[in-house]
């Protein structure tokens, strides 16, 4: 694919902004924890669905379709802050009314349910776990860590697609992705060696993709089927090199005692359920990330090209155009998309292109648990790039471990 476009457009721009840090707690031109927040005359650009309408959204609006409104308000809710629901393992911070982590028995300031959720008691778990297990956010993973597990990754994806297997037709790149504006009369996927989906890992993914209502605020429950699909995804998954390295990886790290606490926990933080809207559980890691989902009128998540690619061959979704077209000269790559899903506009959908099931899980599981919330640094090939992930804060599993909200790449 081509070399590595040095401008980066407003949308691209607008995802790494998710991270940036201001002198107060809200940026002035920025949507960083502003998302839903009332029109405000004091700001020079707003942050809520109104501005679609008056024209004076920020430039990273954007990120208000990754980051789910109610995520800023667990954030600074007084209530939430007097508990440790879904707090285990926080770093200290001197605005919060009591803490959650191993120096507050210490210091005489913990919450009050601090040694019921954090500390082994019954917490707020989803189908059991182990109790006292270790939190996610306890082991320190240095960032020449991530990335030297991240090349292993990359090279044990023996399942990846080859050149042969794929062929793209990238089309027109985005000037203004806000325009919604169709760059690109032909489809992106010119040729797929289908073959490769009945390898049993990508079989196994595929079979999982018609689990879900794609649409937040419609209840969601897994049928017995479903379950064992699941089962049979992660146990495929668990066979190859990439899940082993990386169980290897943790193992080490002491997060793990073994391969079958390790999957157990994959299957909660990825398929658990919790509620994006109306309170009902509606979505879940995986289906926000591999599937995605559509929320007031807007595709959220769907970040895996093989579920691009099945339902663009179905004439479900139209490829706009892109604004990023990865270094990679082999597969996997990566490419920022603009896309139409049955009408629904995705205006920053980056996708790992040509990768593996296991891969696209293992590395944002990787970023997951080493740095979550964070923008993680890993490297591909001697290639850089970042994968962006959020905690979901409203609920947690096993005394205080966070579900996968979102994971992503970014440039």
């Amino acid at each position: 694919m081509k070399t590595l476009l040095v401008v980066l457009l407003l949308s691209g721009i607008a995802v790494i902004r998710a991270s940036d840090t201001c002198a107060t707690d809200k940026c002035k031109n920025s949507c960083k924890n502003r998302c839903v927040d009332k029109p405000d005359k004091s700001y020079s650009c707003q942050c809520n669905v109104h501005c679609e309408r008056f024209g004076d959204c920020c430039n990273d609006y954007s990120i208000c379709s990754y980051i789910d409104p109610d995520l800023n308000k667990v954030t600074h809710d007084h209530y939430a802050d007097a508990s440790c629901q879904g707090r285990c393992g926080e770093k200290f911070n001197k605005k919060n009314h009591c803490h959650c982590n191993k120096k507050c028995d210490k210091f005489n300031n913990c919450c009050s349910d601090y040694k019921k959720l954090c500390s082994g008691g019954a917490g707020n778990d989803v189908g059991g776990g182990h109790s006292g297990s270790t939190s996610h956010r306890e082991v320190d993973i240095s960032n020449e860590e991530i990335k030297a597990e991240s090349e292993i990754l990359y090279e044990s994806d023996v399942n990846k697609a080859t050149k042969a297997d794929i062929i793209l037709n990238p089309q027109e790149m985005a000037q203004n992705t806000k325009e919604k504006d169709d760059l690109s009369k032909a489809p992106l996927y010119q040729y797929v060696n289908e073959e490769i989906f009945k390898r049993p890992t990508y079989k196994s993914f595929i079979s999982l993709l018609d689990n879900y209502d794609r649409k937040t605020g419609t209840d969601e429950t897994y049928t017995e089927e479903e379950v064992e699909e699941q089962d049979i995804f992660l146990k495929q998954i668990m066979k190859t090199k990439v899940m082993k390295e990386l169980y290897k990886f943790f193992h080490k790290k002491g997060l793990y005692k073994s391969d079958q606490e390790f999957v157990d926990d994959l299957k909660k933080m990825w398929f658990g359920l919790y509620s994006r809207s109306s309170g009902v559980k509606d979505s879940s890691g995986f289906e926000h990330v591999f599937v995605g989902e559509v929320k007031k009128g807007i595709v959220s998540g769907f970040h895996n090209w093989i579920r691009f690619y099945l339902l663009e061959k179905k004439g479900m979704v139209n490829y706009y155009s892109h604004n990023y077209d990865g270094p990679w000269t082999s597969y996997p790559d990566v490419l920022g998309e603009q896309f139409s899903w049955d009408g629904y506009y995705k205006e920053v959908g980056a996708q790992i292109i040509g990768s593996s099931p296991e891969f696209d899980f293992g590395l944002y599981t990787l970023c997951f648990i080493s740095r979550p919330g964070k923008k993680c640094k890993v490297s591909l090939g001697g290639h850089e790039l970042a994968i962006q992930t959020y905690e979901w804060t409203k609920s947690t599993y096993n005394n205080g471990k966070k579900f996968i909200a979102t994971a992503y790449p970014t440039f």
